[in-house]
């Protein structure tokens, strides 16, 4: 399966968190933005400065991000993508969650394969649904 990763799905998998998404195993191909590194790192140092869990723990968890990019395609977040996410969408995003889908949307159009775009954030399924996507995660 091709699929578009959010920073959502990443991040519960790198965390070990309950409800990871059930189709990990079938993603023979994961693509995301480059928001997705800033987001996920973002993510773990405030649950370093926030949070109760170990240093040990925060040094694995990033330790297996680090692993699982490695394996992503990983879209930069150009200028295109900038225009192409202020455009009006038919379901209400927040900026980053635009450049998510924006990506998708340029990644499915420049190779005409269809990608499914995996997340747990609901609005974010509502607006990938919009554009023709199948979603899985929610």
């Amino acid at each position: 399966m091709n699929c578009y990763l959010d920073s959502s799905v990443v991040l519960r998998k790198v965390l070990h968190q309950s409800e990871t998404l059930r189709e990990w195993p079938s993603i023979k191909s994961g693509h995301s933005s480059r928001l997705l590194q800033l987001e996920c790192l973002r993510t773990l140092d405030r649950l370093r400065l926030l949070s109760d869990l170990t240093d040990e723990y925060l040094a694995e968890s990033r330790t297996r991000f680090f692993e699982l990019i490695r394996k992503i395609g990983i879209l930069p977040v150009s200028d295109t993508v900038i225009k192409r996410a202020e455009e009006a969408f038919s379901a209400p995003l927040g900026s980053l969650d635009a450049i998510h889908l924006t990506t998708a949307i340029l990644l499915r159009e420049r190779h005409g394969r269809d990608f499914i775009f995996a997340t747990h954030d609901k609005e974010l399924a509502l607006a990938a649904r919009a554009q023709g996507f199948q979603v899985i995660g929610v």
